[in-house]
């Protein structure tokens, strides 16, 4: 039972994927408190009002018996705050994965040379030109 476990977690990639959501969280977080703790504090400072996360649109005002006032609002401060850490955190996260994951490198490129006859480039291997169909010897495979 234990061994068909492990083949499970191994064959499904399920393991790599348990890790990769466990990273996920652990580096959302710290993104999440770059732009709360350390971006935000100097974007709230630039713009007028300091406390701009809060500013909202009331569409009604109510007050019940007690006196205690309920309002009916469009919180359009929250909101914009919540496209402006999303923007943070997608373009933090953007460098770090540009950062850390390369592409690939080509495979080198056939070597190529020359028909005698046309000019035309063959690969290093042809046995015949593709354009004038005159036969060439192929090249030597360098010693190595």
């Amino acid at each position: 039972m234990i061994a068909e476990f492990r083949g499970f977690l191994t064959k499904t990639n399920a393991l790599a994927l348990a890790i990769g959501i466990i990273i996920g969280g652990a580096v959302g977080a710290v993104v999440s408190s770059l732009a709360n703790d350390v971006l935000m504090p100097i974007i709230g400072m630039v713009l007028p009002a300091g406390d701009w996360r809060e500013a909202k649109l009331v569409l009604s005002s109510t007050t019940n018996a007690a006196g205690e006032v309920s309002e009916s609002a469009i919180l359009y401060g929250n909101f914009a705050a919540a496209i402006l850490d999303f923007i943070i955190i997608s373009f933090v996260v953007f460098l770090i994965v540009k950062r850390l994951i390369k592409p690939a490198p080509e495979p080198p490129a056939e070597p190529m040379r020359k028909c005698p006859e046309c000019h035309e480039m063959i690969p290093g291997a042809a046995r015949r030109c593709r354009a004038c169909a005159t036969a060439v010897t192929p090249e030597a495979a360098p010693a190595g």
